[in-house]
C-alpha cells in the first residue's frame, strides 16, 4: 500500500482535507499529513448561500498533524495530495514547500491537487505545459503559470490528477476525492482509478453520508 503525504495548513477547506485523508486509510494506504507546525490545523467549510457571488466560510473540525514540512523527507513517500480550501495561497510561499512538492514533480510521481491546490505547483513554475483542473476562478492565474484550464470535474495528466473541487454543478461530486483516490492507487491506468474514485464519491455524497 502507498504512503501518502498530505499537504495542508491552517484554512484549508474541510471536505477537500479530511474526506481524502480518511478515505486513503479506509482503502488500506498510509496518509501522512503535514503541515508548517505539529499543532492540529483548524480547517475552514466552504460553502455557496443565497445572496453571496463568492463562497462562505466557517469554522470546522481540527486535523490532526503527523510532521512539519521541515521534517518531511518527500523520499519517504509514493505520492502527494494537496487539498484546497485558503492554505494553498499562503504555504506555497514556504521554501520545504517548494522542497516537498518540487520532489513529486520533479521524479513523474503521483500529485493530487483539489479545488484551490492548483495554486502551490503554479506558484512553483510546475504546471507550465500541463492541464488542470480546479477552482474555476483560478483559471486566468493557472493560465498565466503555463497551464491549461480544464473547467472538468477532473483532470489526468500524466501522475498528476486535478479535482475542480465542491460543489459545482448539481451533477458533480459534492467532494473532491478523485484526486487522493487516484494518487493512492498507484497500479494500473490513471484515467480508470480516477473513473472509479469520481463514481465512488458520488454515491457517498447522494447516500447522505456526507452531510455535516
Amino acid at each position: 500500500m502507498a504512503r501518502v503525504l498530505v499537504l495542508t495548513a491552517d484554512a484549508a477547506e474541510e471536505l477537500d482535507s479530511m474526506y481524502p485523508v480518511f478515505r486513503l486509510r479506509e482503502g488500506g494506504h498510509e496518509a501522512i499529513v503535514t503541515a508548517p507546525t505539529t499543532r492540529a490545523v483548524k480547517l475552514v467549510v466552504h460553502d455557496f448561500e443565497p445572496g453571496w457571488d463568492a463562497y462562505t466560510e466557517k469554522p470546522g473540525h481540527l486535523l490532526p498533524v503527523d510532521l512539519a514540512f521541515a521534517d518531511v523527507d518527500p523520499a519517504d513517500y509514493d505520492a502527494l495530495v494537496i487539498p484546497g480550501g485558503r492554505a494553498p495561497e499562503y504555504i506555497r510561499t514556504d521554501p520545504d514547500v517548494a522542497r516537498i512538492v518540487g520532489h513529486f514533480f520533479d521524479r513523474d510521481l503521483p500529485v493530487g491537487t483539489i479545488c484551490h491546490g492548483p495554486q502551490v505547483p503554479a506558484a512553483l513554475g510546475l504546471l507550465r505545459g500541463r492541464t488542470t483542473a480546479g477552482y474555476p476562478p483560478l483559471k486566468f492565474d493557472l493560465e498565466q503559470a503555463g497551464a491549461t484550464f480544464v473547467d472538468e470535474p477532473d483532470a489526468v495528466d500524466g501522475a498528476m490528477v486535478s479535482c475542480r473541487g465542491w460543489p459545482g454543478h448539481a451533477r458533480f461530486p459534492r467532494s473532491s476525492t478523485s484526486a487522493p483516490r487516484c494518487a493512492a492507487d498507484l497500479p494500473g491506468p490513471a484515467e480508470a482509478r480516477c473513473s472509479r474514485s469520481h463514481r465512488e464519491a458520488s454515491q457517498w455524497s447522494n447516500s447522505g453520508s456526507g452531510e455535516r
